[in-house]
């Protein structure tokens, strides 16, 4: 029998509160990512709202009872996350910056939510959503670790399978939607 472990409610507040922010959230991080974009392959809104809203769709579900089912394309896509970043021509400090303002929107957008949690639910609650959102970062600099050094032994004439193109980093991502809808469905009403 497969059982969704407990998650604190604060956690679910929280994950309704990004569920209800998504497009925002969304809306504001596309925004500041493209407005960044001077050097390298540049991506439309519409293109980069798609792996961003999966990665909001999957913190969701990492701070809740399905974090350990959530957990294998949470990792996927967060370096998928870095994989896309290399190919549009990001250094590694970058990408992290991208990812640490996902946190500083959460927190400008759920501050509210925060506060009105319990006193002794407030720092236990944003300690675990840093927690995830530190896994991001970590995860998306080996991806782009991982792209980079692949793309230099291709290169050197080993032959390496790399995914260069950005349109094909993309459609990986959309390969991860299946995944989350069935975490969707799991999830306790």
């Amino acid at each position: 029998m497969d059982i969704a472990r407990q998650s604190a409610p604060s956690l679910w507040v929280v994950g309704r509160g990004i569920t209800v922010a998504r497009e925002a959230l969304v809306g504001r991080w596309s925004e500041w990512i493209v407005a960044r974009q001077a050097a390298g392959q540049v991506l439309e809104p519409c293109a980069l709202a798609r792996p961003l809203g999966l990665i909001l769709d999957l913190l969701v579900h990492m701070t809740g009872p399905l974090r350990r089912e959530a957990k294998e394309s949470w990792y996927a896509a967060t370096e998928l996350y870095g994989r896309l970043a290399e190919a549009r021509g990001l250094s590694a400090g970058e990408v992290v910056d991208e990812l640490q303002r996902l946190r500083e929107l959460l927190i400008r957008e759920l501050a509210d939510l925060f506060v009105a949690l319990p006193a002794r639910q407030q720092l236990l609650t944003i300690v675990r959503v840093s927690r995830v959102l530190d896994m991001a970062v970590s995860n998306a600099v080996v991806g782009y670790t991982d792209a980079l050094v692949a793309k230099m032994f291709s290169r050197e004439g080993v032959p390496v399978p790399t995914a260069d193109s950005v349109q094909e980093l993309l459609a990986q991502f959309h390969a991860l939607e299946p995944e989350l809808k069935l975490l969707e469905e799991r999830l306790p009403r």
